[in-house]
């Protein structure tokens, strides 16, 4: 196993393990993650999107989300990975007040890594079906 895999695996149990903080440890002060916002968010702000996840789409008794990754790629200087994070919407998120609703968010990330930490990050998630699932939008009706 690389170093770059070492260091995604030890920030995914920081994160299933409850610990933000070490989590951010993965990201490097110049940090740019594209996708969630029309901008790449740096530092400050990756730290203030992860809190208001944790905020508010928790899982059932604990203090985040669970995040589990399916497959890993790595090539380079690059590791992509397919992940799913679950959990309940316990408060209001993103405008949307607390519905209860568990979620199942699932999505893809390409990670590139300099001096041992994740320098650039390029996200897409599934923010349509998590909207639907907390009750934000109506699901699809059949036809």
């Amino acid at each position: 196993m690389t170093a770059n895999m070492d260091m995604l695996n030890h920030a995914i149990s920081r994160w299933n393990a409850g610990d933000l903080d070490g989590y951010l440890g993965l990201y490097d002060d110049g940090i740019r993650l594209h996708g969630y916002t029309p901008q790449p968010m740096n530092k400050a702000e990756v730290a203030g999107f992860y809190r208001q996840i944790w905020d508010s789409l928790a899982e059932r008794g604990k203090p985040n989300p669970r995040l589990e990754v399916l497959d890993v790629f790595e090539t380079g200087d690059k590791v992509t990975c397919r992940f799913v994070m679950s959990g309940t919407h316990s408060g209001e998120f993103m405008g949307v007040p607390k519905s209860g609703s568990d979620y199942a968010l699932p999505g893809i990330t390409i990670l590139q890594f300099a001096n041992g930490r994740v320098a650039e990050r390029w996200s897409s998630a599934d923010m349509l079906g998590l909207m639907m699932q907390i009750g934000a939008i109506p699901m699809p009706h059949a036809a």
